[in-house]
């Protein structure tokens, strides 16, 4: 009978003893002839191969609230004291190889060896994209930080860094990442693997910061679904002062809907959580999907005056961009 390698735990709503899912939305796995009927239809936009970055050299410490934008889904979030990474990849390549797979057109808005004192590493999810080894194993060599991570993904971390100090938590836990700081795992509808052989083993999810200076949300990466979810977080969290929504990787929306939101679902999810601010993540340094490099900029714009929303109010963040939030 088939196991979990990453996780052992008893069957919830969202897990059935070997496998998590998203209640009630609609399945996100994608069979070989999906993938090949995306490909050759040859719809992909030419990116460039390179844009050009400037890196920003970042405080060792700040007391109120700066986020800079390292790229994809990777950024540093300065916070009452305290510096915390999400989704860290300073690698060329998302991929499991170094040979092959999504290469960085952006360079990394920090140099790696320019990053302050790391106390902190939040993973939202095992793809390559988001969890990428090689630069977890330097982290831990150089800052050895706290990481806290979704069920099933700190086995996934320990296989490759044994001395990785994890907090783990399924959807809703709060975890204490600092005296003062928590981070509750919010739910997300996506899925997550690394080989073919263990979709869904690991759990998927956001990170809901709550801090001195504010609260701060990580969506991770999700779908829109039915909305529910962002109702939930809404009324159980409350309103961030700043959210980090992905608005990029969407396109074909016949493929990419169940599993990535495009701008205009990543306004819906700003509009219902009530966010004070937000910045649009996860575009502009991986080719994943169909759309043209700028085209999340772009449509976050349409989208955000379609929706009478200040485009100040949410910003698609470029590599090396800092924010300070009052």
């Amino acid at each position: 009978m088939p196991q979990n390698r990453y996780y052992q735990g008893p069957p919830s709503d969202h897990f059935d003893g070997l496998r998590f899912f998203n209640p009630g939305q609609a399945p996100t796995d994608h069979g070989l002839g999906d993938v090949l009927r995306w490909k050759l239809a040859r719809g992909a936009s030419t990116w460039p191969r390179s844009v050009q970055v400037t890196a920003a050299k970042p405080d060792a410490r700040v007391d109120g609230i700066r986020i800079t934008m390292i790229g994809h889904a990777s950024l540093l979030i300065q916070v009452a004291g305290r510096n915390i990474l999400t989704d860290p990849v300073w690698s060329e390549r998302a991929s499991p190889v170094a040979f092959a797979g999504p290469r960085r057109v952006a360079a990394p808005g920090i140099a790696f060896d320019d990053l302050p004192p790391i106390d902190v590493v939040l993973i939202s999810h095992c793809h390559y994209d988001h969890f990428d080894v090689a630069t977890l194993r330097r982290l831990q060599a150089a800052h050895a930080p706290l990481f806290a991570l979704p069920l099933g993904n700190d086995t996934i971390l320990r296989a490759a860094v044994p001395d990785a100090r994890c907090v783990v938590g399924d959807w809703w836990d709060r975890l204490t990442i600092h005296d003062d700081i928590t981070t509750t795992i919010t739910p997300a509808y996506h899925w997550a693997n690394r080989w073919p052989s263990d979709v869904r083993m690991a759990l998927w999810a956001g990170h809901w910061l709550d801090t001195p200076a504010g609260a701060i949300w990580f969506t991770g990466d999700t779908a829109y679904g039915n909305g529910a979810i962002f109702g939930q977080i809404r009324e159980r969290l409350g309103a961030p002062d700043v959210a980090l929504i992905p608005i990029g990787a969407y396109a074909p929306r016949w493929f990419m809907a169940g599993q990535h939101v495009d701008p205009d679902e990543a306004v819906r999810i700003f509009t219902e959580v009530d966010a004070r601010r937000a910045l649009g993540i996860h575009w502009g340094t991986f080719q994943l999907t169909d759309e043209a490099r700028d085209a999340p900029q772009t449509a976050l714009a349409e989208a955000l005056s379609a929706a009478a929303i200040a485009p100040d109010r949410f910003i698609a963040a470029p590599a090396g961009g800092v924010f300070d939030f009052a």
